[in-house]
C-alpha cells in the first residue's frame, strides 16, 4: 500500500440478481436484458394509455354524432311538419319572404347531401321558392349570406356521384338566379362553381338530354355575364376548372353561344394574371399537359370567334399574346409529337412505343384546328403594328431603372414559340414577321406617319437591352448571362433580374432569326447600299422590303462585335455554361430547324423531367440551338465581308484571347484526343451522312420500301443521340478545335493552313506506322506481321494508267480503295501497246497522275460532263447529270426502278465520289491543281463540314447571291421579280420550275421537265405576298435540290480523304487557295531560296550559282507576274504558289542541265517539278527560249 493513498482499499460489493456467475472481465449481459425488459414494459404501459384515450375519444365522437343525428332528425320532423301543414302533398309558394327564409334556415341546419330524403326536401324547397313571387328574383343584402350558403350547398351536391335523386335541373336554375342576384359574392367561390359545371358536363357527355346540356351552358355563362368587382375571379375559376377539360368542345353549338356571351379580353387578362402570379404558377394551376392543351385551344377559339364574320384583321392583345405564348411553350413537345401522329406517321410512332412509359395519342381534332389557326398570315403580319407602336425598349443598362416596353418582349416570346411548335412553317412565319412593320410615331418624333420595318425595329430593340450592351462590351459577361443556376421551377418570384434577362434574350434571338432570314433574300447591292433612312413614308413610291430592311453598315459592325463575343464564349466557355451536368436533348428548338422524324420519348407526368439547359426562359430552347443560330448568322455576315470588304482588316480576329505561341500544338493535341474518343466509341464520324436529310434522301429515288425507311429513321435517331452526347464532351475537351471548325476567321489564315498540314501529318503518321516516307511505308508493309499479305496491299496501290483514258483507268483500279487512297500509290503510265513510258520517276509520278486525272475529269470539253462551267469558267457539279443519265436509260429501254437502272445511277454517283477522293488526295498530299471551283460549291465543302452543336443551322443554306454564280440570267430575273412595283400575278408564275435536260448522247436535243417547288406548287400562284418564298424556293432548288445527289456523292468522297472538320476551317476563297495555290504575286526570291539543283548546276563549296542559273533568275526578275506564273505552270503544272511559300512545294522546284546545245528549248518533268535548262551563255538567248517554251503549252520532253 502506497503511503500517499487515502481512499478505501475494500472491494465494492457485487449484487447478481440473475443467479449466474458473471465474468469479471466482461460486461454483464444481465444488465442489458434487464434494461430491455424495462423498456418493453414501459412501451406496453404507454400503448395501453393511448388505447384507453382513443376509446374515450371514439365514445365522445360517437355520442356527439348520435346526438347531432337526433337533433337533425328532430329538425327534419319539424321541417316536414311545417311544409306539410303549409302546402300539403305538393310544393306551393310561401306566403311571405320571411316564411321562405325561415324554412331555408331550418333546411340548412340538417341537410346532408348523402341523404336521398334530404335531396328530396331540397327539391321541394326549390320548387316552392321558385313559385314564390319575388323571392329568387331579388335577394336582399341582409339575407344574401343565407342564399349564398344554399348556393355553396348546391355546388357540393352537383359535384356528387349520386343518381337521379339529385335535383340537377332545379339546382342549375337556382344557380342561374343566384348568379344574377349575388354575382359578387358567388364569384368568390368560382372554382367550386366551375368544378361543379365541369362535373355536370362530363356526366352529360354520356347522356342524350340536350335540354340539360343547354341549362348547364347557361349556368356556365351566367356568372360571367354580370360585371362586378369580383368578375375577374369568376373568369379565373372558369379558366382554371372548366377550360382545362374537353367537355365544352363536345358541344359545338353551345360552345359557340358561350363564346358569343363571354368577354374574351377579361378571360385573357384573368388567365394571364394566373400564369404571371409566380414562376411556378403554370405548373401549380395547370399541372397536367392535357389541361394546358385544352386551355390553350379554348383561348384561341374564343379569340377567333370574336373576329369571325367581322372582316377585320384579328387583333391580338398583350394579355392574349402572353397567355398563348406561355401555354404554347409549355406543351410544344407534346403538340409536335402528337401532330405527327395525326399527320399519318402512326406506324413510325408506334415503333417507338416500346421505349415509352405511356402511349401517345394523336391531338384531338378541336385542339389541332385551334392550334393550327395560330398560323395566320394577316394576324402575324399585323402583330408589330398592333404592339410595336407602344415604343421601343428603354436603355436597360441599370436593371432597377429599366422601364423596357413589354410589347417587343411579348412579340418575341410569341414568335419564338410559334417557330418552335411549327418547324415546317418556320420560313412562312419568318416571312410574315419580316413583312410586318410598325408606326414609328412613338419612337421617332421627327417622322410623321412613317413605318419602321420589323428587322430595324428589333435591331433598335436589342441595342437597348442590357444583355446586348454587356456582351458587346465584354465577352466574359456572356457566361453569367447564359447560365441558369436553378431550374425554372426553383426560381423565386422576386428574381426580376432573371426574368428581365430572359426577356432580353427573347428579343435578341428573334432578331437573329429574322436577320438570318433577311440575309438569305438580300442581294449584295441591297446589303451594301448607301445609308437608307430608318423609316419610310407610307405615301412614298414603293421600295423593296429587303432594301427597307437593310441595316446601316455601322449597325452591322456593332452586331458582329456582339456576335463575335457571344460566339466565342459559347464555344470557349461551353463547360462553364453547362456546368458538370450531363444534358441529353432529344427534340429541342435547335432540332426544330432540323426536325428528326422520330418522336420524343416522354416520361410519365408523375415523374420529374430532367432539367434541360434552356435559353430565354423558353422550354426546349437549348444552348445548342443558340450556338447554331449565332454561328450561322456570323458566318453569313463574314461571307458578305469576304466578297466585298466593309469591315476593318483585322476585325474578325480574336487572337488576343488565345496564347498564339502554343496554339498550334494545343490544337493538334485536341485533334488527337478527338480521334481517340471516336475510336473509343467504335463509331465512324458522321460527316455528311445526315447533313441534308430534311431536303431529301440520297437514295430515296431508287432504294427501299416504307419499312426500310422506318428502320433508317430509327438508326438516324440513335446516331443523333450518340453524336449529341459525344459533341458535348468534345466541347469541353476541345474548345480550340470547336472554334476553328465553326468560326475559323477568329484565327489568321496562315495559322490555319499550318494547322491543316499538321492534321494531315498526324493522320499520315497514324496510318503509316509512324513514317512519312512512301518507300519506308512500303518496306514496313513488306516486313509486316505474319499472316498479312503485303503484295496484295501494294498491288492495290499500284496501277497502270493509259494516257488516253486516265480517269476511267484510275476509277476502275482505285475506287475500291476507299479511304486507303490516302496511302502512297504507284503509277505506271503506258501507251496503247501497254509499253511503259520513258521518264524520270523521282517519286513525283503521283503528282503527274493526279493532275492528269483532274485535267481530264473536270474539263467539260474532254467529253466528260461530271462538272460544267459558269460564265466565269468556274466549275460546279452538273446539276442535270442524273436526269441525263435517266433519259439515256429510258432511251435504251431500261425500266425505272429495276436493278439495272439502280446500278447505272449508282455507278454515276460512284464516279462523283471518286472525283471527291481525287481532290481530297491532292489536298492530302499538298499537290496543287489548276482547277477553279464556283464559290457556292466550295461553300458546301466548308459549311457542310462544320462540326459542332448545330450543324443544321451552321450548314449550307441556299441564297440569292450564290445563284448569281450559278445562273446570272436567273439571278437578274429573280431580282427584278423581287423589286417589281406592280402586281407580280401579271407574270402568271406559279411554284414550279422547268429543268432543261440535254441529251447525254452527244446530240443537241433537250427535254423539259416541270417540277413543283412546294407540294401542289402548280396550283399556287406567285403573288406579291409570297414572291420572296418563291425566290427562296427557286434558289434552294437550283443550288441544293437539283444537284443534291451529285454534290453529296462528291462530298462523301472528299470526306473519305479529308475530314470535313478540317475543311470547315476555311471559307470558299481560302479553300480555292488550298486547292490551286495562292493568287498573290510570285515571290522570286522565295522560289530561289527553295530551289534544288542537279547535274552541273549543283552549287559547290564556293556557294556560287552556275552562270546559267544566275541568268535564269535574272530573267525571272525581268518577267511580269503573268509570265512568272507561266513559268511556274510550265514546271509544276499550276500557276500558283503554295500557301505557305515555296518551301511547302512537293517535290521541290528543281533545275538541272540538259546539255550545252543552245538551240534546244527548256523542257520539264512536271511530275517532279523539274526544269531541264540547257547551258545558255547569254541572257537574251535564255529569255527568248524560256518565253517560247512557256507560251507553247508543252512541257514533258519538249526539245
Amino acid at each position: 500500500m502506497f503511503q500517499s493513498f487515502t481512499g478505501s482499499s475494500r472491494r465494492p460489493r457485487q449484487v447478481n440478481l440473475s443467479g449466474r456467475k458473471p465474468n469479471p472481465f466482461a460486461a454483464s449481459p444481465s444488465s442489458k436484458t434487464t434494461l430491455a425488459q424495462a423498456q418493453q414494459e414501459r412501451l406496453h404501459r404507454q400503448q395501453e394509455r393511448e388505447r384507453l384515450n382513443s376509446t374515450k375519444q371514439l365514445q365522445r365522437v360517437w355520442r356527439g354524432s348520435q346526438c347531432r343525428g337526433q337533433v337533425r332528425e328532430e329538425w327534419r320532423r319539424k321541417w316536414d311538419k311545417q311544409e306539410e301543414t303549409r302546402s300539403g302533398n305538393e310544393p306551393r309558394s310561401y306566403q311571405t319572404r320571411e316564411d321562405c327564409e325561415a324554412s331555408l334556415r331550418l333546411l340548412l341546419l340538417f341537410f346532408k347531401k348523402q341523404s336521398p330524403d334530404d335531396l328530396r326536401r331540397l327539391r321541394w324547397f326549390l320548387s316552392s321558392a321558385s313559385k314564390t313571387s319575388g323571392i329568387l328574383e331579388s335577394v336582399e343584402n341582409a339575407t344574401a349570406i343565407l342564399w349564398l350558403r344554399l348556393a355553396k350547398l348546391a355546388l357540393e351536391v352537383l359535384k356528387t356521384e349520386t343518381d337521379t335523386d339529385v335535383p340537377f335541373t332545379e339546382l342549375l336554375l337556382f344557380l342561374i338566379g343566384m348568379s344574377n342576384q349575388i354575382p359578387k359574392q358567388l364569384a368568390l367561390y368560382s372554382e367550386d362553381y366551375y368544378s361543379a359545371m365541369a362535373h355536370m358536363l362530363h356526366q352529360l357527355n354520356h347522356s342524350s338530354d340536350q335540354n340539360a346540356t343547354n341549362i348547364v351552358f347557361k349556368c356556365v355563362l351566367a356568372l360571367l355575364e354580370s360585371i362586378t368587382a369580383n368578375t375577374f375571379l369568376a373568369y379565373e375559376g372558369f379558366a382554371q376548372k372548366l377550360l382545362t377539360r374537353p367537355d365544352l368542345a363536345n358541344n359545338p353549338i353551345q360552345l359557340e353561344e358561350l363564346a358569343a356571351g363571354l368577354n374574351y379580353k377579361i378571360l385573357a387578362s384573368a388567365t394571364a394574371s394566373l400564369l404571371r402570379s409566380g414562376s411556378t404558377a403554370l405548373l401549380t394551376y395547370f399541372p397536367n399537359e392535357d389541361s394546358r392543351l385544352w386551355l390553350l385551344s379554348y383561348c384561341v377559339y374564343f379569340h377567333n370567334h370574336a373576329y369571325r364574320g367581322s372582316g377585320a384583321t384579328r387583333k391580338v392583345e398583350p394579355d392574349q399574346l402572353a397567355v398563348i405564348s406561355l401555354l404554347l411553350s409549355s406543351v410544344a413537345d407534346t403538340i409536335v409529337t402528337r401532330m405527327r401522329l395525326a399527320g399519318g406517321l402512326e406506324s413510325q410512332m408506334r415503333m417507338s412505343q416500346s421505349v415509352r412509359s405511356k402511349p401517345v395519342d394523336p391531338l384531338p381534332e378541336f385542339v389541332k384546328n385551334q392550334v393550327g389557326s395560330l398560323i395566320d398570315k394577316d394576324s402575324i403580319t399585323s402583330l408589330l403594328s398592333q404592339l410595336g407602336c407602344a415604343g421601343l425598349p428603354g436603355a436597360g443598362v441599370n436593371a432597377e431603372d429599366d422601364q423596357t416596353s413589354e410589347e417587343p418582349k411579348l412579340l418575341a416570346s410569341y414568335a419564338l414559340t410559334l417557330l418552335r411548335v411549327f418547324p415546317k412553317r418556320a420560313d412562312d412565319l419568318r416571312l410574315w414577321l419580316f413583312m410586318s412593320s410598325t408606326s414609328s410615331e412613338a419612337s421617332l418624333s421627327n417622322s410623321n406617319q412613317s413605318r419602321l420595318p420589323a428587322v430595324k425595329y428589333f435591331s433598335k430593340a436589342i441595342q437597348k437591352t442590357h444583355v446586348y450592351q454587356a456582351i458587346k462590351r465584354d465577352s466574359r459577361k456572356a457566361i453569367e448571362l447564359l447560365k441558369h443556376d436553378n431550374p425554372p421551377e426553383q426560381q423565386h418570384t422576386e428574381d426580376r433580374n432573371m426574368e428581365r434577362r430572359d426577356q432580353d434574350w427573347q428579343i435578341i434571338i428573334l432578331f437573329l432569326e429574322l436577320y438570318t432570314f433577311v440575309l438569305r433574300l438580300t442581294d449584295d447591292e441591297e446589303f451594301f447600299s448607301p445609308a437608307v433612312p430608318q423609316t419610310f413614308p407610307t405615301t412614298s413610291a414603293r421600295i423593296s422590303r429587303t432594301r427597307e430592311s437593310a441595316l446601316p453598315l455601322e449597325d452591322v459592325k456593332g452586331l458582329t462585335i456582339f456576335l463575335k463575343n457571344l460566339a466565342f464564349t459559347l464555344y470557349w466557355n461551353s463547360s462553364d455554361i453547362l456546368g458538370d451536368e450531363e444534358i441529353k436533348e432529344s427534340n429541342s428548338l435547335g432540332s426544330y430547324f432540323s426536325m428528326s422524324t422520330e418522336p420524343q420519348v416522354h416520361q410519365e407526368e408523375s415523374q420529374p423531367r430532367p432539367h434541360l439547359k434552356i435559353i430565354a426562359g423558353i422550354v426546349g430552347m437549348s444552348l445548342d440551338y443558340l450556338k447554331g443560330l449565332v454561328t450561322g448568322l456570323l458566318r453569313a455576315i463574314y461571307e458578305r465581308d469576304s466578297r466585298r470588304r466593309f469591315l476593318p482588316e483585322d476585325h474578325w480576329l480574336m487572337t488576343s484571347r488565345f496564347d498564339m505561341e502554343g496554339f498550334i500544338p494545343r490544337v493538334v493535341e485536341e485533334e488527337e484526343n478527338t480521334h481517340q474518343i471516336h475510336e473509343a466509341d467504335d463509331e465512324e464520324p458522321d460527316y455528311y451522312d445526315d447533313s441534308d436529310e430534311d431536303e431529301q434522301d440520297t437514295e430515296i429515288e431508287f432504294v427501299g420500301t416504307g419499312r426500310i425507311q422506318q428502320i433508317r429513321q430509327n438508326e438516324r435517331l440513335q446516331r443523333k443521340q450518340r453524336r449529341d452526347s459525344r459533341k458535348r464532351y468534345l466541347q469541353a475537351v476541345a474548345p480550340r478545335l470547336e472554334i476553328l471548325q465553326n468560326m475559323p476567321f477568329f484565327i489568321p489564315f496562315a495559322t490555319r493552313v499550318e494547322i491543316f498540314r499538321e492534321f494531315v501529318t498526324l493522320d499520315q503518321l497514324r496510318r503509316r506506322g509512324g513514317t512519312l516516307d512512301p518507300d519506308q511505308w512500303r518496306m514496313s508493309v513488306m516486313h509486316g506481321p505474319p499472316g498479312r499479305t503485303p503484295y496484295n496491299v501494294l498491288d492495290k496501290h499500284h496501277a497502270k494508267i493509259r494516257r488516253g483514258s486516265v480517269f476511267e483507268d484510275a476509277f476502275e483500279q482505285f475506287y475500291s480503295l476507299g479511304e486507303e487512297l490516302k496511302e502512297p500509290i504507284q503509277i505506271s503510265f503506258v501507251d496503247k501497246f501497254d509499253t511503259l513510258e520513258a521518264g524520270i520517276d523521282g517519286g513525283g509520278v503521283t503528282k503527274e497522275f493526279l493532275t492528269s486525272v483532274t485535267s481530264e475529269a473536270f474539263n467539260p470539253s474532254s467529253g466528260l460532263t461530271f462538272f460544267i462551267e459558269n460564265d466565269q469558267n468556274l466549275l460546279y457539279p452538273n446539276p442535270t447529270a442524273i436526269d441525263q443519265r435517266k433519259e439515256l436509260l429510258r432511251d435504251v429501254g431500261i425500266q425505272e426502278g429495276t436493278p439495272s437502272w439502280n446500278e447505272e445511277i449508282r455507278n454515276l454517283l460512284k464516279r462523283y465520289e471518286f472525283l471527291g477522293r481525287i481532290i481530297g488526295k491532292c489536298l492530302y498530299e499538298g499537290i496543287l491543281v489548276d482547277l477553279h471551283f464556283a464559290g457556292f460549291f466550295l461553300l458546301k465543302w466548308s459549311l457542310t463540314g462544320g462540326s459542332g452543336s448545330a450543324s443544321k443551322e451552321s450548314g449550307y443554306r441556299a441564297n440569292l447571291n450564290d445563284l448569281r454564280e450559278l445562273d446570272k440570267g436567273l439571278y437578274q430575273g429573280l431580282l427584278q421579280l423581287k423589286d417589281y412595283s406592280g402586281n407580280v400575278e401579271d407574270f402568271s408564275l406559279n411554284f414550279t420550275v422547268t429543268d432543261v435536260i440535254s441529251e447525254d448522247d452527244g446530240s443537241n436535243s433537250s427535254k423539259k421537265i416541270t417540277r413543283d417547288l412546294v407540294p401542289n406548287g402548280s396550283n399556287i400562284p406567285v403573288t406579291n405576298e409570297n414572291r420572296l418564298i418563291y425566290i427562296s424556293e427557286m434558289a434552294k432548288h437550283r443550288l441544293q435540290r437539283q444537284p443534291y445527289l451529285q454534290t453529296s456523292a462528291f462530298l462523301r468522297g472528299l470526306s473519305g480523304i479529308i475530314q470535313p472538320s478540317w475543311l470547315s476551317m476555311f471559307n470558299q476563297a481560302e479553300l480555292q487557295t488550298l486547292v490551286g495555290g495562292a493568287s498573290t504575286e510570285i515571290n522570286v526570291e522565295d522560289l530561289r531560296r527553295n530551289t534544288q539543283y542537279g547535274g552541273i548546276y549543283v552549287i559547290g563549296d564556293d556557294k556560287l550559282e552556275h552562270p546559267t542559273v544566275q541568268l535564269f533568275w535574272q530573267a525571272m526578275h525581268s518577267f511580269s507576274d503573268a509570265d512568272r506564273r507561266k513559268v511556274l505552270k510550265f514546271v509544276t503544272s499550276t500557276p500558283r504558289a503554295p500557301l505557305l511559300g515555296f518551301s511547302q512545294l512537293y517535290p521541290h522546284f528543281s533545275i538541272r542541265d540538259s546539255g550545252s546545245d543552245e538551240t534546244r528549248l527548256p523542257s520539264t518533268s512536271t511530275c517532279v517539278n523539274l526544269l531541264k535548262l540547257p547551258r545558255y551563255s547569254t541572257f537574251e538567248i535564255l529569255q527568248q527560249k524560256l518565253l517560247y517554251s512557256i507560251n507553247s503549252n508543252a512541257g514533258f520532253d519538249l526539245s
